[in-house]
């Protein structure tokens, strides 16, 4: 979905970690971005600014500007990003041009809401089975998520992906038959499996075959 965001950028001349510490002691960081119809451009950007962006309702699907000091004002999608594994914090992004007339492919998040009756009225249990959708659109018409209300489902019941509301420009990529979420009944506890009885190992041949040279021997003494 296309916001009115717009973030200051600067064009970068040198690249590498030196040139990261740098920018990051600055509260800066460095961000690369591409795509048609300009050339491949270095840049440093705000990180709290493309933080408030991924933590918001829209996350990495938001479409905003960027803009760089003197030059180019365009639309962009973050399609990458790198956290700090520790301080948690954003170290680089990727961000794309988008073309607002040309459809993109977006990951779209799934949301169910109710408690199913299956599950109130005839102890089954409510599965969440697909959390996500692919979907192809115009970038303007990006919806935040699909919801579904779950209320009537009973055991048995399924939700799949050829019920999703597709609306405008939307078309559903992927296999339409596709469950999102049913409700199933319980599983039954498994029976402890019947003990077998251990057969009785056989006495080793050998030691029968011991067994009867002694018994010779013992005769022929007699």
């Amino acid at each position: 979905m296309s916001k009115d965001i717009t973030i200051a950028a600067e064009l970068r001349d040198s690249r590498g970690k030196n040139e990261a510490r740098r920018l990051r002691a600055k509260g800066a960081m460095p961000a690369i971005l591409y795509g048609e119809p300009g050339s491949p451009l270095a840049v440093a950007v705000n990180p709290k600014e493309l933080a408030r962006i991924l933590n918001s309702k829209t996350g990495h699907n938001t479409i905003f500007n960027i803009e760089l000091a003197g030059g180019e004002k365009t639309p962009v999608m973050i399609v990458d990003w790198q956290h700090d594994p520790i301080k948690d914090n954003l170290l680089h992004v990727d961000l794309k041009r988008i073309d607002l007339t040309k459809r993109i492919q977006v990951m779209i998040p799934i949301v169910t809401h109710g408690d199913p009756k299956g599950v109130k009225l005839q102890g089954g249990l409510l599965e969440l089975v697909t959390r996500e959708v692919e979907i192809e659109c115009l970038p303007n018409e990006i919806p935040d998520q699909f919801d579904f209300d779950v209320t009537e489902l009973q055991i048995g019941q399924s939700i799949r992906v050829s019920d999703i509301p597709l609306t405008g420009s939307m078309r559903l990529l992927g296999t339409a038959e596709t469950v999102v979420a049913h409700v199933v009944s319980p599983k039954a506890e498994a029976e402890p499996a019947p003990v077998e009885a251990v057969p009785v190992a056989a006495e080793p041949e050998v030691a029968k075959k011991g067994k009867k040279e002694e018994t010779a021997e013992e005769n022929k003494k007699k």
